[in-house]
This record gives C-alpha cells, structure tokens and sequence, in this order.
C-alpha cells in the first residue's frame, strides 16, 4: 500500500456478459474509436476483471474519482440492455446543461444546401465557398442572424 493512504471501502464488484465484453475489447482495439471511448472501455475492462479503483487508476493513468465516475456509470447502464444501449453509448458523455443550440436542425439543412449551390449563383466571384463568403450568404438571405466564419465551416464539416 501507498504511503499516507488508506484502504477505502472495496468497491461494487461488476460482472460483465461474454457480449459486454467483447464490445469493450473491439472499441479498445477499433482504429476508429475516440481516444476518450476507448480509455473508458480499458478503464471498465479493468473493472470487469475485478481489479481495484487505485489499480486501475495507476494502470489507466486517471484519477481515482474517474474510474469511480465510470464505475457506477456502469453499474447504472448496465440494467438496459445491449440491445437498447450498446457500450460505447454507454461510455458516451451524458448530455449537458446549457445553452439551448443556437441554430435549428431547418437552418442546418438550409446551410448545407446553400453550401451545395455554385457561389456563382449567389453573385460570388468565387469558384468555392469559403467559411467567410458562406457565413455572409447566411446572414444576407437572412437564414441566420448572426455567425462566424469558423462555425459556418464547423457546421458544414460536420455534415
């Protein structure tokens, strides 16, 4: 044991399904899986095999409150079935407070066939829109208010 620590309470043993456990494994090994997505499944990799909070923290390099954070997670979202939440979404962030989004899902379709048109359409002397040109079409046709040049191409590259 560390110095100037002291054993806590053993933490909730979870017990993985052979299904749970091969997802977590092909998230971990998945060339596409979000660096963050793949952290949470080798930290609840680590718990499925009955390793301790301070353990799992050492090896995953993270804090002790995070593999709890993940733990109890877990054992929440672990009641719904695979079927109805796979692990990844369980590993997903949850939903955050804040400020409603500013632009509606008609401005985005509105946006990205914008994006679609020939900027020689709209009286640009530009072979292709830039995040400037675009976001000024926007506010001209009056399909925003208001946006940068940089959200305007965030938007489009999401889509």
């Amino acid at each position: 044991m560390e110095r100037g620590t002291m054993p806590g309470p053993k933490p909730v043993e979870i017990t993985m399904t052979e299904a749970e456990a091969r997802e977590i494994d092909l998230l971990i090994k998945g060339h596409s899986t979000p660096q963050q997505i793949a952290l949470r499944a080798r930290i609840m990799r680590a718990v499925g095999a009955g390793k301790n909070n301070a353990e799992i923290a050492r090896e995953c390099q993270v804090s002790l409150s995070t593999v709890r954070c993940w733990r109890k997670r877990w054992l929440v979202l672990q009641a719904i079935p695979l079927e109805e939440l796979s692990v990844q979404e369980r590993l997903e962030d949850l939903p955050r407070s804040g400020a409603p989004a500013g632009i509606t899902a008609d401005q985005i379709c509105q946006i990205v066939a914008l994006a679609c048109e020939q900027p020689e359409k709209s009286g640009r002397p530009i072979s292709h829109w830039t995040g400037r040109e675009i976001a000024d079409e926007l506010m001209k046709r009056g399909i925003v208010e208001s946006i940068s040049p940089r959200h305007a191409s965030r938007l489009l590259k999401r889509r």
